[in-house]
């Protein structure tokens, strides 16, 4: 038998000719290919090319250069096994007991704006997994490592002990399984996305791990974050944080929350969560106003909340939210002397990213025992155009502003879901009843006085016209729902009773 050879052939070059120098004092030959081979040799180190062992050019613009039986059998060969032992020498092929391979960039080449098809068909990987899987199934004699962060280990290994052992070689076969399974989903879902196909067959989702939670939804509960590899600039996930202890389970839930929320507004806007449901909303000129906004909607809830901006922090905004115990604040930005402010805080997060307004909607994937529900987020474009007023009263100017606000807070309230506003905040929310009537009993008695005078947003409608005489009688003046019931006229006639404005969207905003 020759001496150990490591086949090695990465498009992501970090720590790389530290580790194949480390190989080779080991007495490993070395097999490379390409731009490895010769970023390899630059550094001095010994290389023997591909087509040395295959006895076979590169062909197809580097297409084929490793399917090869000189290679695939080398890798494949059981060693205990006389007969692949005498395989091998009848075909002249040497084993190979190690692999050090990634994969083409193809998330990478789908991520840039002006990524063609072409681009993307061409950056995936064909011989780069075959090499993966077939050392990663014969791992009890081959070593094979995808991820440059398991290099120091296994050089570690081969100095101590002269071998890898089994153990890290199972585990390292594992996560090339798992690597090539999220490459090909990936590549699975592009195509998919390219020929229109809505909802296939089969669905196969692949996310990073982000981050190991301290624990899950309470103590008892392990947990971790996981972001999608293909996940949108302005998401939680891809949110950079300036300060503070690790988020927690809870954390980001409610932050992505208060993230979808705000991202309803292109005005200034705050929004405070508790436990995923917004306990107040403001909007105004500048965003301090906002945020005080926000905060008088519901002073005793906001604490310990998780408050979202969709404006820079500045110093005046931040002394304010200093003096409330808050958990998170999400913004674009903060000013130097707004984060001097926050972050005497110790425990407080301070998250910055990007807040867009425009993005397309995507689907929402929900887990049920055995299964996953996936659906498109509710997001459909508002043609206000479409909307009817039923009633014998319109609404007044000032009216369309708060039911614009409260139509925009009331789909992200869990269901039944009622929201009082007045054009500049929300001042009542009921949330997650099992009847409406009672959502809206909650929501008028949290606004108290505040509920005189306000607009009511519903986010389906009223099965009969106990709702809207509850309005009535707090001194609602503006209600908006979908419209839809087989009693709404029986809604329609209480609205008249007590002189209220009534508008359908014909849309309705479920949130279970």
């Amino acid at each position: 038998m020759s001496k150990k050879r490591a086949l090695v052939s990465v498009s992501k070059k970090e720590g790389l000719v530290p580790f194949v120098q480390g190989l080779v004092e080991q007495g490993i030959e070395v097999i490379s290919t390409g731009g490895t081979k010769k970023a390899l040799e630059e550094a001095g180190v010994p290389v023997i090319g591909i087509s040395e062992v295959t006895g076979f050019p590169e062909i197809l613009d580097g297409r084929v250069k490793t399917l090869h039986p000189n290679i695939h059998g080398g890798l494949l060969a059981m060693r205990e096994k006389a007969e692949h032992l005498e395989a091998l020498e009848t075909h002249s092929i040497d084993p190979i007991d190690f692999v050090v391979v990634n994969l083409y960039p193809f998330a990478e080449t789908i991520a840039k704006e002006n990524a063609t098809f072409e681009d993307a068909i061409e950056n995936i990987d064909i011989g780069g997994p075959s090499m993966l899987r077939s050392a990663a199934k014969n791992h009890n004699h081959v070593t094979v490592v995808v991820d440059p962060t398991d290099y120091e280990h296994v050089l570690a290994e081969l100095k101590e002990n002269g071998s890898v052992n089994g153990d890290t070689r199972r585990r390292l076969a594992a996560k090339v399984f798992r690597h090539t399974a999220a490459y090909d989903a990936m590549i699975g879902s592009y195509l998919t996305e390219a020929v229109g196909e809505e909802y296939p067959e089969s669905l196969t989702l692949t996310y990073e791990r982000s981050q190991s939670l301290r624990y899950g939804e309470n103590p008892h509960q392990k947990a971790a974050f996981y972001k999608s590899a293909q996940g949108d600039k302005s998401s939680i996930a891809n949110a950079t944080q300036l300060h503070g202890k690790e988020l927690s389970y809870n954390n980001i839930g409610d932050a992505n929350a208060a993230l979808e929320i705000v991202k309803e507004f292109s005005e200034p806007a705050a929004v405070a969560v508790k436990h995923m449901n917004p306990c107040g909303v403001g909007t105004g000129e500048k965003i301090e106003q906002a945020f005080n906004r926000a905060y008088e909607a519901d002073s005793v809830s906001i604490f310990g909340g998780i408050i979202a901006l969709n404006r820079e922090v500045d110093a005046v905004t931040a002394e304010k939210m200093s003096t409330i115990f808050l958990e998170v604040i999400i913004a674009p930005s903060f000013t130097e002397e707004a984060k001097a402010i926050l972050t005497k805080k110790k425990n407080i997060r301070l998250l910055q990213l990007a807040i867009e307004t425009t993005e397309k909607a995507v689907n929402k994937v929900t887990s049920v025992q055995g299964g996953l529900l996936v659906q498109e987020e509710d997001k459909p474009e508002v043609d206000e155009t479409s909307w009817t007023v039923p009633t014998k009263r319109q609404p007044t100017e000032d009216e369309w502003t708060a039911l614009n606000l409260g139509w925009k807070v009331v789909k992200h309230v869990k269901s039944n879901a009622i929201v009082l506003t007045n054009g500049e905040m929300t001042v009542g929310v009921g949330a997650g009843q099992m009847n409406r009537v009672g959502a809206a009993g909650i929501a008028i008695e949290q606004a108290g006085e505040r509920a005189n005078g306000s607009a009511l947003a519903s986010d389906a409608f009223f099965p009969m016209g106990d709702t809207v005489e509850a309005a009535g009688k707090a001194g609602v003046k503006a209600i908006i729902q979908p419209g839809g019931s087989i009693r709404d006229e029986e809604s329609i006639q209480k609205a008249d009773e007590y002189g209220i404005a009534m508008v359908f969207t014909g849309t309705r905003h479920f949130k279970h």
